[in-house]
């Protein structure tokens, strides 16, 4: 029992449910991981994929009260730094194995899952909860003027991440820049004051307990998502590749958008919670501190695991057109979003835009063979690709021509 003589309840069972069921879909993921069974891999990736699923809730109610004992801005970092482990370890299976076979098509699975990633964060994520929210209480959504630190950053990494995709290659170097300007980000944020923030839902049990209490529950709950993650990384990968060849699915667009929904859907939902409870700031910041992680940390990670699994720095991990393009597209995405977010709004015709551009791309395949007939085109996969990178290109220059005196605050970004 806590103590409920300031208005806290006893951590009675109803509480403690949601950890529990998290607890109990780890639980066959990670028994096939010591105990192997000859079945479908379409099995064995559901099983997996849940596994990570349940770890991935775990993880992020954890995360939630990190921002009673830091600075909000540093535990949405935190936060989101943890929320995407799930994302890190596929995504870092796939980098390891392409170091290790340089001739398979590890390296197209790592690009695949990375931008599905990026693409589906902001496509989705961003989009739908200020849909959510607009449509639940009439107002549009505002971030606070912290967040031009989010912004500025996330517009640095992009712009980088637009240099690698017209250089065609992404090297430890590259990787190198990337994580230093995450670093810069971090020391930052680091410096700001704790902030009160009220904590609702499952984390809300962790949040009640006294401080030492909680932060041994804390680790509790990181070191055995950590471990159940670890420990299903592999089979989820593997399964998930080998369900689409068994199913005759094309298996880069399996690892594309089934695996990062897989690991990223307890974020969505958390957000989408803070959207529902009135308080669409701090769920728009969770996505867009996730988003600058990813575009940071996961990406600059990704040669550099890449070098030490095939040991050497030299060459870089093998990228073709397609993936140098599915690299473009995703940073001219992040470039459109980034000057939404200028004036600090999102508004609804804005997450319209963000969720039409990202469903005409992702259906391109269905209608690709038409529009190419119409315009009496030869047959180009890649055609849609750069087209909607370009628009996404041209949406954010005019939205910055826009708001120019926006883009003239984002100096503000650098100061604590």
């Amino acid at each position: 029992m806590v103590d409920d003589s300031q208005g806290r309840f006893p951590m009675n069972f109803r509480a403690l449910l949601p950890y529990l069921v998290s607890i109990l879909l780890t639980v066959p993921g990670v028994a096939l991981r010591f105990f192997p069974l000859e079945t479908s891999p379409l099995l064995l990736a559901l099983l997996s994929g849940m596994a990570i699923l349940g770890a991935s809730f775990l993880l992020t109610w954890a995360c939630e009260v990190a921002q009673l004992d830091m600075p909000q801005a540093l535990a949405l970092a935190v936060v989101a730094f943890i929320a995407v482990l799930p994302e890190y370890a596929v995504d870092m299976y796939f980098t390891w194995m392409a170091g290790r076979h340089p001739e398979s098509a590890y390296s197209h699975y790592a690009i695949a899952n990375m931008t599905g990633a990026n693409r589906l964060l902001i496509g989705v994520g961003w989009s739908s909860l200020v849909l959510l929210f607009v449509a639940r209480y009439h107002r549009q959504v505002h971030l606070t003027s912290d967040k031009r630190t989010d912004i500025v950053f996330l517009g640095m990494a992009t712009l980088y991440a637009l240099f690698i995709a017209f250089k065609g290659t992404l090297t430890v170097w590259d990787g190198a820049i990337l994580l230093g300007i995450y670093i810069w980000y971090m020391t930052i944020i680091a410096r700001r004051e704790v902030e009160d923030e009220e904590v609702g839902g499952p984390a809300a049990v962790l949040a009640m307990m006294r401080p030492r209490h909680r932060m041994l529950a804390e680790a509790a709950l990181f070191l055995f998502a950590a471990l159940v993650i670890l420990c299903n990384a592999e089979p989820f990968s593997e399964n998930l590749v080998a369900s689409g060849k068994v199913l005759g699915v094309n298996e880069f667009l399996l690892v594309q958008w089934l695996a990062p929904i897989a690991s990223e859907a307890p974020e969505f939902i958390v957000s989408l919670m803070f959207a529902f409870r009135g308080m669409p700031g701090l769920a728009l910041g969770s996505l867009l501190a996730s988003k600058l992680n990813q575009w940071t940390l996961l990406v600059g990670m990704i040669p550099g695991v890449y070098a030490a699994s095939s040991g050497g720095i030299s060459p870089s991990i093998p990228l073709d057109a397609h993936q140098l393009l599915e690299i473009l597209l995703t940073a001219a995405q992040s470039f459109f979003a980034m000057a939404l977010l200028l004036d600090l709004c999102l508004r609804t015709r804005e997450a319209i835009l963000l969720l039409a551009l990202f469903c005409a791309q992702l259906l391109a395949p269905l209608y690709e063979m038409h529009f190419e007939a119409v315009f009496g085109l030869v047959h180009d996969p890649l055609r849609l690709h750069w087209i909607y990178s370009w628009v996404y290109l041209g949406l954010g220059v005019l939205w910055f021509a826009m708001h120019r005196k926006g883009l003239k605050n984002l100096r503000l970004g650098f100061r604590v």
